[in-house]
């Protein structure tokens, strides 16, 4: 699987503008085994962010989660998009530390997308988790999310 990173990055950056008003930066899209992706996304520190503890806002992280687990959808299924709309079904987040200055999403599709796609063409609606760490820059995990999608055909 070839994956343009900044074509991903571009899409999401487009498709969800709040992404954009939370200035997030889409550092890597990248295949991994078995035709997985995985995609990292920073939340720059800024205290347009900040919380009342000086960390980025959970409304802030919740989103930085649920924007790199799209951009794991977008790489693996973007090419189905004239038959299947991708959505976020529903979404779990356990904020574990505190996090301060800039963090990172990492988000890992956690089904094989040959799975995916052959329910999708055998006309059902297949649902598929995307599992997020969010950490700080220096690595420290802070909070974990998983993301469950499904491709709605159209």
């Amino acid at each position: 699987m070839t994956i343009d990173s900044r074509q991903v990055a571009a899409a999401m950056l487009q498709a969800v503008p709040f992404a954009r008003t939370l200035g997030f930066q889409f550092v890597e899209v990248a295949p991994e085994a078995q035709g997985s992706v995985r995609a990292v996304v920073r939340l720059p520190d800024s205290p347009a962010t900040h919380n009342h503890v000086g960390g980025p806002h959970a409304g802030a992280v919740f989103t930085l989660g649920e924007t790199a687990s799209g951009a794991v959808v977008m790489a693996a299924f973007g090419h189905l998009l004239d038959r299947a709309t991708p959505l976020a079904v529903r979404a779990e987040i356990a904020y574990r530390k505190l996090a301060l200055g800039p963090v990172l999403a990492t988000a890992r599709l956690g089904r094989p997308p040959a799975e995916v796609i052959a329910e999708l063409d055998a006309g059902e609606r297949p649902e598929f988790p995307v599992r997020v760490e969010i950490a700080t820059e220096e690595g420290k995990p802070t909070s974990e999310m998983t993301v469950i999608w499904t491709l709605r055909p159209n």
